[in-house]
């Protein structure tokens, strides 16, 4: 989750997950297809790419849209999908969730 609707905050954000992502998974941003960024509809400060941009992928194709704003969903909900090219089979591929985000896999939200 992001602490505010601030640049600020969405981008520290972003880099944190981002970072914990590509390091669980020793992901580097030649083997990067592209990558998805959503937010929930209550974060509209700054687009989530930026911070990848600011790492240094700049050949990696980015995205960013919002999420369903589903009654009682998660509030300042950051999300990033990355498509990889990777020999890993899926069971060995790391989802990583920060901030709370951790009840999105309680909710059916996200495979077990």
């Amino acid at each position: 989750m992001v602490a505010s609707n601030t640049r600020e905050d969405i981008l520290a954000a972003t880099r944190e997950l981002l970072g914990q992502l590509v390091a669980a998974n020793k992901v580097v941003p030649e083997d990067v297809a592209c990558a998805v960024f959503t937010t929930t509809t209550d974060l509209t400060a700054e687009f989530p790419a930026v911070a990848a941009r600011e790492m240094g992928w700049w050949e990696v194709a980015l995205m960013c849209g919002h999420e369903m704003a589903v009654p009682d969903g998660l509030p300042r909900c950051l999300r990033i999908m990355l498509l990889v090219n990777t020999e890993k089979p899926p069971q060995e591929l790391v989802h990583v969730y920060l901030r709370g985000a951790e009840v999105l896999r309680s909710r059916g939200v996200a495979a077990p």
